[in-house]
């Protein structure tokens, strides 16, 4: 069983690479963008997914048994969707069990939960693009594994963590929302659920995130009591922010995750408890 991450070098990507590092795969290849991670048990690959020739040459090169696509890049279409269709196209071209990660942005918001198989209903230049992706990945591999993720919760390296520290430091501007509602996932969960998938028989899209939903506002406190972060978090709405609309409620029915995987998908007041 031969593991290619692309995307490796972000949060998530490297948490798949280093629980797959350490379950017993035969050989997990990392494909980066930026810096390759620290995980010796992994061959590190550079890779530019928006070059489909490059993205060619190194499935033909790897012959994975199973690719995960974890790449993200925000503000890059070309990436993000054009990426997703080149990945797509190489994996099936060599028989690899593809498990594409995608976003709830995919959807424009709304009170009821979604449905693993609800189509998208993107309302940002992020969304659309999100969502682009999966419609390539779904007609270049009906196979293929979608999942439909929130925000991802990590340690201090992890953009949740850093967000919250450059806003208290004053580094960027702009606040939390109180009036954005997501479903925070810890990116270990994520791992090992995507792990899971990788090895089973699902097709198409599957909703994969915390069971808790929470606006950014409260999530940012967690974070900052959680990582000892001092200071008081700009809050606002997103109609007081003067920024583009931007989906408000996003929640999603994680059911069927909950039924076919072993992983538990951790509620986001769990993951950031205080250290005892």
């Amino acid at each position: 069983m031969r593991l290619l991450v692309v995307g490796a070098s972000g949060h998530l990507g490297g948490e798949v690479c280093r629980l797959a590092a350490a379950g017993g795969w035969d050989e997990v290849v990392g494909a980066y963008t930026r810096e390759p991670g620290d995980e010796p048990a992994v061959r590190w690959e550079r890779l530019d997914i928006r070059d489909g020739a490059a993205v060619d040459r190194l499935m033909g090169t790897v012959r994975p048994t199973v690719v995960v696509s974890a790449a993200n890049r925000l503000g890059d279409w070309v990436a993000i969707a054009d990426g997703a269709a080149h990945v797509a196209r190489a994996a099936a071209a060599v028989g690899a069990r593809l498990v594409h990660v995608s976003s709830d942005v995919v959807h424009g918001g709304r009170s009821e939960p979604y449905g693993d198989a609800e189509p998208p209903t993107p309302i940002t230049p992020y969304g659309a693009a999100k969502a682009a992706g999966e419609t390539a990945v779904r007609a270049l591999d009906p196979y293929a594994a979608l999942v439909r993720c929130s925000l991802i919760l990590g340690d201090e390296t992890s953009a949740q963590v850093r967000l919250c520290a450059d806003l208290l430091a004053g580094r960027v501007a702009g606040a939390l929302f109180t009036d954005e509602v997501r479903c925070p996932v810890a990116g270990d969960d994520l791992a090992a659920a995507i792990l899971e998938l990788a090895t089973s028989e699902h097709r198409g899209p599957i909703n994969v995130t915390g069971p808790e939903a929470m606006s950014r506002a409260e999530l940012g406190r967690l974070i900052a009591r959680r990582f000892g972060l001092a200071g008081e978090l700009p809050v606002s709405t997103v109609a007081e922010s003067g920024r583009p609309p931007r989906p408000g409620v996003i929640r999603l029915d994680t059911s069927l995750a909950t039924s076919l995987l072993r992983t538990r998908l951790r509620p986001a007041s769990e993951v950031l408890a205080p250290e005892s």
